[in-house]
């Protein structure tokens, strides 16, 4: 018999046929999604110099996306409720998004462009959390209709976005394009791609969510620390590498988009055979062996110091935090009294390291070097290490 949830996903989207254009739609934003964030990476250390930001005042404008997409997440869980679903959400917030994407460079023609460049980096958040949350809801709805796992295809397709995005990006860079222009070209992408997926994706879920800060318990603790430590350690990479490339390992600007490129390249080859490896070895077991791959990238990345050792030592840390979030998300609606439940005070957690990781890493940078901020992630690897392997002796 079906549940009530399966029921109402099979009368969302009516038939099976249905769920093929819905699945290929929801696909398709994921990998904007992920080309959003890919370009915005890459392009980082020239909107740096266009705005003559320092370390410190990077991570300001950092730290002003992660508390746009904090502040965010009520509004993600109770508007899809108050319009019709998760689908008629994305057709706005997907195309939202890009928009914004291309007007951060813009800001700089303003009279006072940093404080500028910070609300439109503060409205970034808010936009990528409304579409970040309704697409994982409304690829829920798919799955359970699917009748069994996909969810691992959604993200890979989020990483394939952020490897095409980087890549792209990087390539406009080598050609002499500014910042207006190759986050121009690649938001104008993303808009087209997330409002032509959008267009036949079905309602999804019309159920209000509370997607506010949960506090965690008992094993969910664990969990959510590990959440939280590992997309410090992804957004470490997403804001910084390029940075660290170009600033202080001499490589040229289009190498230092290649390293960005390589690691989403690593991520997205993750997560295209994490399931399988999950399956085999665990969910446990995986993240202890994504700890130590990124042990070893960020030593790499710090210990040599070279642009080709960096480049490997990124790679390794896209490998391990690949499976890491879903692996954290599919045991924390295991430990709690529901699914979601779970799921969200994960979520909550894994959203706060865009609080934490600007201004910790911008002051490290600042008083000292990129180089010695990177550290910061082989301590988060470590945490990571500890914390898993006591949740799987404890869960023996």
């Amino acid at each position: 018999m079906l549940d009530d949830t399966t029921q109402d996903a099979g009368q969302t989207l009516a038939g099976g046929d249905s769920l093929v254009p819905a699945r290929v739609g929801v696909t398709a934003i994921f990998f904007a999604n992920g080309l959003a964030i890919g370009a915005w990476a890459v392009a980082i250390p020239q909107v740096k110099t266009l705005f003559a930001l320092s370390d410190g005042g990077l991570s300001l404008i950092l730290l002003a996306a992660g508390v746009g997409a904090i502040a965010a997440m009520p509004v993600a869980g109770l508007l899809p409720a108050r319009i019709g679903g998760t689908g008629r959400t994305l057709r706005f917030s997907g195309p939202f998004s890009a928009v914004m994407l291309a007007a951060l460079p813009a800001m700089s023609a303003l009279p006072a462009p940093v404080v500028a460049l910070a609300v439109c980096a503060f409205l970034f958040g808010v936009a990528n959390i409304l579409v970040d949350v309704p697409m994982n809801a409304h690829a829920s709805v798919i799955e359970r209709g699917w009748g069994r796992a996909i969810m691992s295809s959604f993200h890979a397709a989020w990483s394939a976005g952020g490897l095409i995005g980087g890549a792209i990006g990087g390539l406009l860079i080598s050609a002499g394009a500014t910042p207006l222009g190759q986050l121009g070209v690649e938001g104008a992408l993303c808009f087209a791609i997330a409002w032509g997926g959008s267009l036949r994706i079905g309602v999804g879920d019309r159920h209000a969510h509370g997607t506010t800060f949960a506090l965690p318990h008992g094993r969910l603790i664990t969990l959510a620390i590990i959440a939280l430590l590992a997309v410090f350690a992804e957004m470490s990479v997403t804001d910084w590498s390029a940075l660290y490339l170009r600033s202080e390992l001499g490589a040229s600007a289009g190498a230092a988009a290649a390293g960005y490129s390589a690691y989403a390249f690593m991520m997205f080859l993750g997560r295209a055979l994490g399931d399988s490896f999950v399956r085999r070895l665990g969910g446990a077991t995986v993240i202890v062996a994504g700890a130590l791959a990124i042990l070893v990238g960020a030593g790499l990345a710090v210990g040599l110091a070279t642009p080709i050792a960096a480049i490997v030592g990124f790679c390794l840390i896209g490998l391990g935090v690949a499976n890491m979030v879903p692996a954290v998300f599919s045991a924390s609606a295991s430990a709690a009294p529901s699914p979601s439940i779970g799921v969200a005070t994960a979520a909550s957690m894994a959203y706060t390291a865009g609080l934490i990781s600007p201004p910790l890493f911008g002051a490290v940078a600042s008083a000292a070097s990129l180089r010695a901020a990177f550290t910061l992630v082989i301590a988060a690897a470590l945490a990571i290490a500890v914390l898993a392997t006591r949740g799987r002796r404890g869960a023996r």
